[in-house]
């Protein structure tokens, strides 16, 4: 079996990638720390064509050295905006008719596994801040709050792995 070099991959040039059909999912990320982590989530978010993402509080926003390097360019191809408030701009979105999934380990959360979404709905997916986790208040007002099944010690993974997880889960059940 022999590796596929990059020229083999049918990858898309940007301007291909912003005229595609995108995934209907939004993603949110509220008071992320880690420009590593944010860049992350940028390349993720271009693998699964997900819509848009919103950087929301402290979380920073491209151009910026640390972002780009775990990006790898992906800031040029993904739709993304600031948002000062989480809560406001989720509110917004509700009024859109866009359900809101808040990732977090919850009373009555929903298992992922367990979780099915609709083909004609568009959701937002709510990442929180790496120790806090998502506020309490975007939780409260969030559609659903759904939870990564965990069975070790530590119970917490790192938000560029759990956006890997749920993106990953949301995109195979609605192709």
């Amino acid at each position: 079996m022999r590796k596929l070099e990059n020229s083999e991959l049918d990858r898309l040039s940007v301007e291909d990638f912003k005229e595609v059909t995108k995934t209907p999912l939004i993603v949110i990320l509220d008071n992320i720390r880690s420009l590593n982590n944010i860049g992350s989530v940028f390349r993720t978010c271009d693998a699964f064509r997900i819509e848009k993402i919103y950087l929301c509080g402290i979380s920073a926003t491209p151009p910026h050295r640390d972002i780009q390097k775990t990006a790898l360019g992906s800031t040029n191809s993904i739709d993304w905006e600031y948002a000062e408030c989480t809560l406001e701009l989720i509110r917004k979105l509700q009024l859109n008719n866009i359900q809101v999934l808040s990732i977090e380990q919850a009373e009555k959360s929903t298992m992922l596994n367990k979780f099915m979404p609709k083909k004609k709905q568009i959701y937002a997916v709510v990442f929180g801040n790496e120790v806090k986790g998502v506020s309490q208040n975007v939780v409260n007002e969030s559609d659903q709050i759904i939870e990564i099944p965990q069975y070790g010690t530590k119970h917490s993974l790192n938000i560029s792995v759990s956006c890997g997880i749920v993106l990953w889960d949301i995109f195979n059940k609605l192709s």
